[in-house]
């Protein structure tokens, strides 16, 4: 096999620096680049075009579900593995519909790592071992259905659009409008248009509420 390629995110440097230690060992696998922030990770996987990509769902900035909807559709060929503390169906689900190719927890084996890697190299899905057969069949079933305009289908964060869960995630980490305004290069009236409109679809109309709501969702750690 040849060489693959590899971008590493996520913002606990512990959690990194002990993957970054299992692929060392790993043959035939080498880390182009890494990060802890999700904006910074989604600059280095369009300079390097890595093969895979090992990512945490919550990070600074953009979360990783964000940049694996991002990279999956400027760049399908790139396959991502989402590596996570959740051990839960609803964030599987989630990274499969916005184009993860794996799942894995963080405290996965080196084995495991390499399966997983070797897994999606050859266009397979590959989920962690907790991932039930009847889970997965259910999963598969609800991926068929994801064009479905029944709101009912939809998962939280579907019901959101890329700029609203990027502007949320934002809320939360603590920003002020005038930040976010200028983070995203966008006017102020911009942010708050969209604040207003992701409140709305929320039912949500307070910046606390906001932030349990991404914390409850993954869109931002509840350890920090």
């Amino acid at each position: 096999m040849n060489e693959v390629r590899i971008v590493l995110a996520d913002d606990h440097n512990i959690v990194r620096a002990g993957v970054r230690a299992l692929l060392d060992n790993i043959p035939e696998m080498r880390v182009v680049a890494e990060t802890g922030n999700g904006r910074e990770a989604l600059d280095l996987i369009r300079k390097h075009k890595p093969d895979v990509v090992l990512l945490d769902i919550a990070m600074p900035e953009l979360n990783g579900l964000e940049v694996t909807q991002i990279v999956s559709k400027e760049f399908p060929a790139i396959k991502i593995i989402i590596l996570s503390m959740h051990k839960s169906d609803e964030y599987v689900l989630q990274a499969l519909r916005f184009g993860a190719a794996g799942y894995l927890l963080k405290d996965t084996a080196a084995n495991e790592l390499e399966l997983a890697i070797n897994a999606v190299m050859k266009g397979e899905k590959y989920l962690a071992p907790f991932v039930s057969k009847s889970v997965i069949e259910n999963l598969l079933t609800r991926i068929d259905i994801k064009d479905s305009k029944v709101e009912i289908n939809k998962l939280p964060l579907e019901k959101l659009t890329s700029r609203q869960r990027e502007i949320l995630q934002l809320i939360a980490e603590g920003n002020s409008t005038k930040e976010i305004a200028f983070k995203l290069n966008v006017s102020i009236k911009t942010v708050e248009a969209h604040r207003k409109q992701l409140m709305d679809r929320l039912h949500i109309y307070d910046i606390a509420g906001l932030v349990r709501y991404a914390m409850k969702v993954g869109i931002i750690s509840n350890e920090k």
